[in-house]
């Protein structure tokens, strides 16, 4: 039996009586910091053996816990906080474990996904977790772009000190006008949520850096929208100029649709196609 157990994503209080129960039956405990986890068990009296199992000895430690589960032992499977395999270590023993015919169980709990999706106010009936955004600019601007267009609620995990640059990126993909929340610290002392358009978040976390943990939560676009109503993307400039517009025409076009000012429309189509003086069109 491999048990795949949620933990707390900041508030020690938050783990359930039921995880307590399994992890103080199981055989060991798979973790990716046994000093973490250690302190953790510890607090609740629980002296079940540990041992490591995080991003970098993952496919080297999956078949030594296989062979164990198939031995017949019971083994719960923890990450540092929250819920394993998701953007954590765990789909690889998950995957090995139900192909050797492991029986695996879900003990669940804290998830910072459903946490800050339940506090944004944004449409929670469909949505999206895309994770942490690729480091490097090219990558996590082709992925943005990539989603401007998608309907459901989008979801993402962020560094802090990335956190500025992000949400200036978001705004070139999905428009200033975009309503989203920042979940910072979430179940933790200094927890809070700030909401409001992608282009006023963006300022404000450009003059005051965030720290520690963040979750960013973005609406979907309309459901009607089309690529002419997108406002402030590259895309949609380029879908104007390829009509027959000038990049100035385009942007006329864009700033009369969207209700944004001209020359902000267009300052933002000439960064866009990696321009810094007005072309002569």
């Amino acid at each position: 039996m491999l048990y795949v157990v949620a933990t707390p994503i900041g508030n020690p209080d938050d783990i359930s009586a039921r995880a307590i129960r399994i992890l103080g039956e199981v055989n060991a405990i798979a973790c990716e910091d046994t000093r973490r986890t250690g302190s953790m068990l510890a607090s609740h009296g629980i002296r079940t053996p540990t041992l490591s199992y995080y991003e970098h000895n993952e496919e080297r430690r999956t078949p030594e816990l296989i062979e164990r589960l198939a031995a017949g032992e019971k083994i719960a499977l923890v990450t540092d906080a929250g819920t394993p395999a998701i953007s954590d270590p765990g789909f690889r023993l998950v995957r090995a474990a139900l192909e050797a015919g492991v029986r695996v169980v879900a003990v669940p709990g804290a998830s910072a996904v459903i946490a800050a999706l339940s506090i944004a106010g944004l449409a929670t009936n469909r949505f999206t977790f895309e994770g942490f955004l690729p480091p490097r600019d090219g990558p996590r601007r082709k992925l943005l772009e990539g989603l401007r267009r998608e309907h459901r609620t989008m979801v993402f995990y962020e560094a802090a000190r990335r956190l500025a640059d992000t949400l200036a990126e978001m705004v070139a993909a999905f428009g200033a006008s975009r309503i989203a929340a920042v979940v910072r610290e979430i179940t933790k002392t200094y927890e809070e949520t700030i909401r409001g358009s992608l282009d006023e978040l963006a300022h404000r976390f450009r003059e005051q850096p965030a720290l520690g943990e963040v979750t960013i939560v973005v609406e979907g676009a309309p459901e009607n929208s089309t690529d002419s109503t997108v406002e402030g993307t590259p895309v949609t400039v380029e879908i104007l100029r390829e009509a027959g517009l000038s990049l100035k025409q385009a942007s006329a076009v864009l700033a009369r649709l969207t209700g944004r000012g001209r020359r902000e429309v267009y300052q933002a189509a000439l960064k866009s196609i990696g321009k810094e003086e007005p072309a002569d069109e």
